[in-house]
């Protein structure tokens, strides 16, 4: 498994236009959070107490990686994605013309804001060579948010100095 700072790094390089990076803070939400939607409302009862959706494993399995990754922006994530839980219970109560429109909705939105940010940048997206950008996604939107706020400078440099030398 790659370290935080490479990933971050490489997710990076194919992110340097701020303007791409402030679509980021719209398009990446918004894309969590339809696939959230649309994952919640599929269920499976193990117990009475204990419902499964795919969006649970999928954050679930998701914020492991983040904690294996590091634990302090792990622990960062898993808060974040359990609200992006909590909130997408809602539009997965809709009838089902409703939760489908809004969740495929959100998700088409947040892809045109990704879209846009990359026609900035000049450069496709980073998941179209590595999947893995995908997951990185969202915790490289956090990452840059906590950088903004002057948090985890140390990580910052890291990155900047390794995001140059990602091909």
């Amino acid at each position: 498994m790659k370290s935080l700072v490479s990933q971050l790094a490489n997710y990076a390089h194919y992110h340097r236009d701020m303007r791409n990076i402030y679509t980021h803070f719209i398009g990446i939400p918004l894309i969590v959070y339809a696939l959230a939607v649309l994952l919640s409302r599929p269920n499976f009862t193990l117990t009475p107490e204990l419902t499964l959706t795919p969006a649970t494993i999928a954050v679930a399995i998701t914020c492991v990686y983040y904690l294996f990754l590091s634990l302090s922006l792990g622990l960062v994530m898993t808060v974040l994605m359990a609200a992006v839980l909590v909130g997408a219970a809602p539009l997965a109560a809709l009838p089902w013309p409703q939760w489908l429109g809004w969740g495929v909705g959100l998700f088409l939105l947040g892809w045109l804001f990704q879209f846009v940010g990359h026609y900035f940048e000049g450069k496709k997206p980073a998941f179209v060579d590595d999947l893995i950008g995908l997951v990185i996604g969202p915790l490289f939107v956090v990452v840059e948010l906590l950088f903004m706020l002057g948090l985890y400078r140390g990580l910052k440099q890291d990155i900047e100095q390794i995001a140059g030398k990602v091909r």
